[in-house]
């Protein structure tokens, strides 16, 4: 695969449809150089949102194990010591976030599609994104304010975290047809070797 073709998944998440983001998420991702090859508006079922954060067979006790730690590196005592645990509350949390409204799912490709997907979005918690992150600007939300609140963080994006996740995910979320192989005028800019293309 050449470097160009890399794919990372983003999907609005309710709370981004809800606040009508949509546009201003879809502008970061365009103004960096990357190209969107899918795009869908869909509304998720517990089954499917299920499935989708489970990919990775491991991700529950992983997440869990994070939730642990989050509480012990703030000095407060976790409702649970089982990272299964744990991670199923969260996974409950985000059945509940993820099915409150329609999703747009989208396709993002160009050169380090993951890496920049990852500091367009910013980290998990909006509260510690930095500004200029689409968590940073556009969210208000914490892991404390959630916690308390029994509910997923409000952090308007999903971003894939790798390359191999990013493939999974793709195709979990859209089938073959869905993805749309074309090019952009501007792709002679950001991957022409001279840069010459564009001489009279």
């Amino acid at each position: 695969m050449h470097y160009s073709q890399e794919q990372t998944l983003v999907v609005i998440k309710p709370d981004g449809v809800q606040r009508s983001l949509i546009g201003d998420i879809i502008t970061r991702f365009e103004q960096t150089g990357l190209k969107l090859v899918a795009l869908k508006l869909m509304q998720p079922t517990e089954a499917f949102v299920t499935k989708f954060y489970t990919l990775d067979g491991s991700w529950l006790e992983n997440v869990g194990k994070k939730a642990i730690k989050s509480f012990t590196d703030k000095g407060e005592v976790s409702p649970t010591e089982n990272p299964l645990e744990a991670g199923q509350k969260i996974l409950d949390r985000l059945n509940i976030y993820m099915t409150a409204s329609p999703v747009v799912a989208m396709a993002w490709q160009g050169m380090n599609a993951v890496a920049i997907g990852e500091k367009i979005t910013g980290s998990t918690e909006p509260l510690t994104s930095d500004v200029g992150t689409i968590r940073g600007d556009f969210v208000i939300d914490s892991y404390a304010a959630s916690n308390s609140e029994n509910r997923a963080v409000r952090n308007v994006v999903h971003r894939s975290g790798s390359i191999e996740e990013a493939k999974e995910e793709v195709k979990l979320w859209f089938s073959e047809g869905e993805v749309i192989n074309y090019q952009l005028v501007q792709e002679q800019i950001l991957y022409d070797v001279n840069v010459d293309g564009n001489k009279e």
